[in-house]
């Protein structure tokens, strides 16, 4: 009987490792971050409508500084998720653990940072600090939202392809087309050897985010030679053919590389303006305590 119950504990302790492993940093532990910051911006909403201050509750009152002082150490201690991460775990503060800790409790900071200036904002540090904080908290969503829905986009349009392997098949056309060129006019190859030039990579920030390359070389020789009512139309048929066998491929590894960029710029935006958020915080508290 008692091998039994081992047994039992020991699957009922297996189908919880398994259920944590495939559940998401959002939903960890059944919400449990989610209600603790919850509960959290409760107390300080009733607290805020309860609590006998005069004048009213602001960023000078021992309220203030109370929530003040939850802000910035909770700031701190958000900041300190790239730090954890360099240290793989799967104990209690597993790295998503943390991760939905960070997200959930960098949500309340709406609720504490706002409270903590008892809603008066002006043109100084300390508002520039608040702002600050607002812009990481935005920024950190955006992160949120796309780690969420990007990825499976990202492994659908790959079709368990490498980056490599995209690359590969497009030089691979890049071979064909080059032979498959051989009779055509002069004039129909110098379109051809410009998109066998042409860098799959080329087109700066603007063209990786939004997925269009207004230059693409392979697009305007498939516009021309499909549009061309030349000699050796056979030739001409067959590297159309191949044009857009790679102009497909092209449109796969650009598409890639956006959803690769849209996973990654976010952390050029939200990493500066923590660092930023931590000196104006220091400033913040600096003129709080030696020039108020």
């Amino acid at each position: 009987m008692a091998t039994l119950f081992r047994r039992r504990a020991q699957r009922t302790h297996v189908e919880r490792v398994r259920q944590r492993r495939h559940e998401g940093f959002l939903r960890y532990a059944n919400f449990r971050w989610a209600k603790i910051s919850g509960m959290l911006c409760l107390l300080i909403v009733v607290s805020y409508a309860l609590v006998d201050v005069t004048p009213r509750p602001n960023g000078g009152s021992w309220y203030g500084y109370t929530l003040g002082t939850i802000g910035a150490a909770l700031i701190l201690w958000l900041t300190a998720l790239g730090y954890r991460k360099r240290r793989m775990t799967s104990d209690y503060w597993s790295l998503k653990a943390w991760t939905s800790a960070h997200v959930y409790l960098g949500l309340s900071l709406i609720v504490i940072g706002t409270w903590h200036t008892g809603f008066q904002l002006g043109w100084n540090v300390h508002t520039l600090a608040w702002a600050l904080m607002m812009l990481v908290i935005l920024s950190g969503l955006y992160g949120v939202i796309v780690y969420a829905t990007l990825p499976a986009a990202l492994s659908n349009n790959r079709e368990q392809m490498t980056q490599m392997q995209m690359l590969e098949a497009i030089r691979a056309f890049d071979r064909q087309l080059h032979a498959a060129a051989q009779p055509l006019t002069a004039e129909d190859a110098v379109l051809l050897l410009a998109a066998l030039d042409e860098d799959p990579f080329a087109g700066g920030i603007r063209a990786r985010l939004t997925g269009r390359y207004l230059r693409c070389a392979t697009a305007a020789a498939l516009r021309a030679l499909a549009g061309s009512r030349a000699a050796n139309a056979e030739a001409r048929g067959k590297v159309v053919g191949l044009l857009r066998q790679k102009e497909a491929a092209l449109a796969r590894l650009r598409r890639h590389l956006r959803l690769r960029s849209l996973l990654e710029i976010w952390l050029y935006v939200h990493v500066p303006l923590s660092f930023a958020l931590i000196v104006a915080l220091s400033a913040h508290i600096v003129s709080v305590f030696f020039y108020w």
